[in-house]
């Protein structure tokens, strides 16, 4: 019954953003993003110290702005999610555009599987919807959500056009057979992990436990790892689902000194872009929460 009460206001504000026009669902949306940042002190608290971590040549005031712009983006996202069930085929290209999509068919051409390197960054709900909706569904690896009526309401949007949710709990397995069937599996790989699912490798030059799922299926299936990121491009009043040629693996014949280069040089990828688009990306979440053994945590 509590869950019921606790997915009520979330599921209203989903149908009623959903039902506006779309200049004013995304301006709704945005609202509330902003609503939230106001409210919400411990996530202020964690997106300016995760701020002061990585750029700690900015003032307060900078990353303050830049956090500003991290829950405009969040709330520009949401108005986004609540209106997929209205985007066709012929109206997405309103909304997202394909940015390097060649670099997509030539991976997928090699008929060895595609691992879609990405974040929590931009639009990240729309990056497989998208992609789905042109006739290229695939697998994405999630945690299932707390609420189990949210979570339902979100698969539902998420596999409208042919997408399956893998479960982070036994993603190894489907990665395997979705690799050996040619087929294309994204995976969001910036959240923070505990080991032994994660190893530690730099980002923003701190250690930061990392999932390494992505580079031990990558060395073992030689599948190609192929960086999709779905970024708000303020010019063109759109989204652009970015892929980028593929990441060259780095082979060694060591097989955990590899996972943890691979890892690396995965992470700097997700680096390299949130460094240019700082207010797109998550910094709301507790990236460096796991210490390496006898660090001092720094939350």
């Amino acid at each position: 019954m509590r869950q019921r009460l606790e997915y009520a206001p979330v599921w209203l504000i989903v149908k009623l953003v959903g039902v506006l026009p779309r200049p004013l669902a995304r301006a709704v949306g945005i609202m509330l993003g902003r609503i939230v940042y106001w409210l919400h002190v411990r996530l202020r608290h964690v997106g300016m110290r995760n701020l002061e971590l990585a750029f700690p040549e900015k003032t307060r005031r900078e990353r303050a702005k830049i956090l500003r712009g991290v829950f405009t983006s969040l709330g520009r996202q949401l108005g986004e999610f609540c209106l997929l069930p209205r985007y066709t085929l012929k109206n997405i290209n309103k909304v997202v555009v394909y940015d390097g999509f060649e670099n997509f068919e030539n991976a997928y051409a090699l008929k060895k599987g595609v691992l879609f390197l990405t974040a929590h960054i931009g639009g990240w709900e729309l990056s497989a919807f998208t992609h789905s909706l042109h006739g290229h569904p695939l697998h994405v690896v999630m945690r299932s959500l707390d609420n189990q009526y949210l979570d339902r309401l979100t698969k539902k949007y998420r596999t409208m056009h042919g997408n399956s949710m893998v479960d982070k709990d036994d993603f190894v397995r489907g990665l395997l057979s979705a690799m050996k069937a040619g087929e294309t599996v994204g995976i969001l790989m910036d959240t923070n992990m505990t080991p032994p699912q994660g190893v530690f490798v730099d980002f923003f030059g701190i250690p930061a436990c990392t999932a390494s799922g992505l580079a031990r299926i990558a060395l073992r299936t030689d599948a190609v790892v192929l960086p999709g990121f779905t970024i708000w491009d303020s010019v063109l009043r759109k989204y652009r689902l970015r892929f980028d040629p593929p990441v060259k693996l780095i082979r060694t014949g060591n097989d955990e000194a590899d996972i943890v280069a691979n890892t690396a040089q995965f992470t700097k990828v997700i680096e390299d872009y949130v460094r240019r688009y700082p207010d797109q990306w998550l910094w709301v979440h507790r990236r460096w929460k796991t210490r390496p053994e006898g660090e001092k945590g720094l939350y």
